[in-house]
């Protein structure tokens, strides 16, 4: 398991699930939620570590069938990613979190302030549409930015993909070269080699083509509303979410703004650390 200075882990019983968290900062202080996307796992959080964890107890969890928590054989449509994070808090008996969420944890943490508004004080998401896209043209003639999932979406070939080296290496360096090092590299994909993350990982997509994007799409969000305040923070670059695609959000939530991080690209945590980290202490009312 990679380290980072002040980290450390515990393992959580989750109704059956087997959570890994990283922890980090004081055990009396207010908790922020940390949820990552794929193709990574908590180290993801590790340039924001040093700067959150002074006012903050940083929980990290590993997503289902990622990083070194259990890897069923169902569960990831992302309703069911949000519940788990609540049966995570329920068991550390934690009322209520700032949370941040990046990927697959930004739109998570979406769901969290949808379905359990009461768990959810303030939101920091990052570089992940929110669950109301409005329809329009360019949404259409970018839909073909979603081809990178087509490999993961097929049952055989999805996880022989994940599990090829250099598969994932290539995944998270075509954001933009020169944000990860050779070892953080290997310690995103190496999780991925084991056969039972890699199905994890073609799941994740398989559910959301057959399941979330229909939700999408039906506008079945649109019966919820976000109560809790929210900043999407957006890495500028980012191949497969346009802009325009962040769009719309208005009418269904109470104290939301966007702000865009130039520069950088999908993978804006790992890019920007310092800028990420500091947009969350301010938004957070660290003091």
């Amino acid at each position: 398991m990679p380290h980072v200075e002040g980290v450390s882990h515990i393992y959580v019983d989750c109704g059956g699930l087997r959570v890994h968290v990283a922890v980090a900062g004081p055990e009396d202080a207010e908790p922020i939620l940390l949820l990552h996307g794929w193709p990574q796992h908590w180290y993801l959080w590790r340039g924001v570590v040093p700067a959150l964890s002074e006012h903050y107890r940083l929980l990290m969890p590993d997503l289902r069938g990622t990083g070194w928590t259990d890897a069923p054989g169902d569960g990831y449509e992302k309703e069911q990613l949000a519940r788990d994070q609540i049966a995570l808090l329920d068991e550390l008996q934690i009322e209520r979190v700032k949370l941040m969420g990046h990927d697959w944890g930004g739109y998570t943490g979406f769901l969290m302030g949808l379905l359990f508004p009461e768990r959810v004080d303030r939101f920091v998401a990052a570089n992940i549409i929110h669950p109301w896209p409005r329809p329009n043209l360019s949404g259409v003639l970018n839909s073909w930015r979603m081809i990178y999932q087509v490999p993961m979406l097929l049952p055989y070939i999805g996880p022989r993909v994940t599990r090829k080296r250099g598969f994932v290496k290539t995944m998270l360096n075509g954001s933009k070269r020169g944000v990860f090092t050779a070892e953080e590299l290997e310690a995103f994909e190496a999780p991925l080699r084991r056969p039972e993350h890699a199905r994890a990982s073609s799941r994740y997509y398989r559910s959301f083509q057959g399941h979330d994007l229909p939700l999408l799409l039906r506008r079945h969000w649109t019966k919820y509303r976000l109560h809790a305040p929210t900043l999407m923070l957006y890495g500028t670059g980012d191949f497969a979410i346009r802009p325009s695609t962040l769009e719309g959000y208005e009418p269904y939530a109470d104290d939301m703004r966007l702000e865009f991080v130039e520069d950088t690209g999908h993978f804006v945590v790992d890019a920007a650390p310092e800028i990420v980290a500091q947009r969350a202490l301010e938004f957070f009312g660290a003091r």
